[in-house]
């Protein structure tokens, strides 16, 4: 598991200035166009405190409209492409990310969960019910797929993915009831469940940032051991590696970071898939690399479909709908590719 330290160095400065790059340009698009020294300008004196300029109207647009959007886009991406390889370390499964043990449905129907509440006149507060419901869902989710698969001691890839495929299941028709009594609220849980951060803000990125961030060091934290679990279940228990308390302790955080990115974006799919997949490939399976380059990737591939939909395409789509379409030929060639590997998935 030794990877290729100077390689991923490399490629891990290169994502790091295509980030801040990303997010500087992304600043500049839209309806009005600001350039990007002066995007530069407004993001130095707002660090530091002080007034920004002649044109308060700029200063809004990019301060108060697109910067929190960019900013959560390359939050959730960063965190779902985390989760992404978290889910595949623990599976030993290419094809696994946040979606398929059901824990996003699970964090979906939590958040609908609040739509739906509110229609009938019971009052939340958005920014703090949102994220708690769709935590509440998520790990909620979690356990019953552990129940489910607890026959099997060791909580085997097999059994957790069988678990998570009934689950979501079961997920799908009850968001869709939910759907059924949103009434003329529909539309919301629709566009929302299809994943867009045009009505992300301030608050989300207060909430996004450290628990995105913290997931983040948790995973880096057991990234050896992950790669110990690599070599076998009989080796790592030789090494002296808790497998199920391993596994229990980052399905959790996992669930955590993927519900709060489910109730800023809705369900974005895919990124979990792509990026950890592209990043092993270009420097090797060792998680101590995986797992940081992979946070950087995923905000890159967020961002960068985030500004393709807000501003180039005429009108905005769905962000989740995009990644969809990029994502779904996209596990089809690693699924081909598995089959052709291991004869079956």
């Amino acid at each position: 598991m030794a990877g290729r330290p100077g390689s991923s160095a490399v490629i891990g400065l290169l994502l790091l200035a295509l980030l801040g790059a990303g997010v500087v340009v992304a600043a500049t698009m839209g309806f009005m166009k600001v350039p990007a020294g002066q995007v530069l300008q407004i993001i130095f004196d707002a660090l530091r405190g002080r007034g920004s300029g002649p044109d308060p109207v700029v200063v809004a647009v990019v301060m108060d409209v697109r910067l929190p959007r960019i900013l959560a886009a390359v939050l959730v991406g960063g965190g779902l492409a985390v989760c992404g390889a978290v889910f595949q370390a623990i599976l030993l499964n290419p094809l696994a990310d946040p979606y398929t043990l059901g824990i996003s449905s699970g964090a979906a129907f939590g958040a609908s969960l609040v739509i739906v509440l509110q229609v009938f006149g019971l009052v939340l507060p958005s920014l703090f019910a949102v994220p708690l419901f769709a935590f509440f869902g998520a790990v909620a989710t979690l356990f019953v797929v552990l129940a489910l698969a607890s026959g099997d001691r060791r909580l085997s890839s097999t059994s957790l993915i069988l678990s998570g495929v009934i689950v979501a299941a079961i997920l799908s028709a009850a968001i869709g009831f939910l759907k059924f009594l949103a009434d003329e609220q529909v539309g919301i849980i629709i566009f929302w469940l299809m994943g867009s951060l045009s009505g992300a803000s301030w608050p989300n990125f207060w909430v996004l940032g450290p628990v995105t961030m913290l997931g983040t060091a948790i995973a880096f934290h057991y990234s050896r051991d992950l790669n110990i679990m690599a070599t076998g279940e009989r080796t790592a228990v030789t090494l002296g590696v808790d497998t199920v308390r391993l596994r229990r302790i980052l399905l959790v955080t996992a669930s955590l970071v993927t519900a709060v990115c489910v109730s800023v974006a809705g369900i974005i799919g895919f990124v979990g898939l792509i990026v950890p997949h592209l990043l092993r490939a270009l420097v090797g399976p060792d998680n101590r690399w995986l797992v940081p380059l992979s946070f950087l990737g995923g905000g890159l591939l967020l961002l960068s479909a985030d500004t393709l939909t807000r501003a180039v395409l005429p009108a905005e789509v769905p962000i989740g709908v995009l990644t969809a379409l990029i994502g779904g030929p996209f596990f089809c060639v690693i699924f081909k590719r598995r089959q052709r590997d291991d004869g079956a998935i």
